[in-house]
């Protein structure tokens, strides 16, 4: 596709099978490759602890969020109740927390999601609706039969020539050329 370095997305290697793929990750890894991408049709164990994933953040960005919420809701209730605005019903206690209960699990679970969302879409780069990768002929195979392996340009060990020759050592049904720009 592209002769230069210049507009390259990467190199990418079709395979036909998650063991061959699965190989040629370990391989890379131990060759140096550090970004790569991985795409198969079906979720395939420990691939992302071979392409040197780290687990995500987002339980974290969930929980705290959660939290912030749920300590808010409580917060805003406590502090209309007693300071704001204080009633005295029926000698009642005017600081009665399971009054507040309702309210403060609410807005837990509402700010935890709404934040959590946002943060999916942050982390993830959403919303892409268009990738290099998309412009690799035969790439819809992915969805039904095929595995592809990326490696990209940005990687310090990455050289077009000398990735092709090393991706053609795996006998990939076919090797790519990943341009950088989308054709519309």
């Amino acid at each position: 596709m592209n002769s230069g370095n210049g507009g390259l997305h990467g190199v990418m290697a079709e395979f036909l099978s998650p063991g061959a793929l699965e190989q040629a990750i370990v391989a890379a890894r131990r060759e140096g490759y550090t970004r790569m991408d991985a795409y198969t049709p079906y979720p395939v164990e420990g691939l992302p602890e071979l392409l040197g994933r780290r687990r995500s953040r987002l339980p974290l960005v969930f929980l705290l969020a959660g939290l912030i919420g749920g300590g808010g809701g409580y917060f805003m209730q406590w502090y209309a109740m007693r300071v704001s605005y204080p009633i005295n019903v029926g000698g009642r206690p005017l600081h009665s927390w399971p009054a507040f209960i309702p309210v403060t699990f609410e807005l837990t679970i509402l700010i935890a999601a709404l934040t959590g969302v946002a943060a999916l879409f942050i982390m993830m780069r959403l919303p892409r609706l268009n990738h290099p990768v998309f412009a690799v002929k035969g790439f819809e195979r992915v969805t039904v039969d095929r595995f592809y392996l990326c490696i990209e340009r940005s990687d310090p060990r990455f050289s077009g020539t000398g990735t092709r020759r090393f991706l053609e050592a795996f006998s990939p049904v076919q090797i790519f050329d990943v341009p950088k720009e989308v054709a519309t």
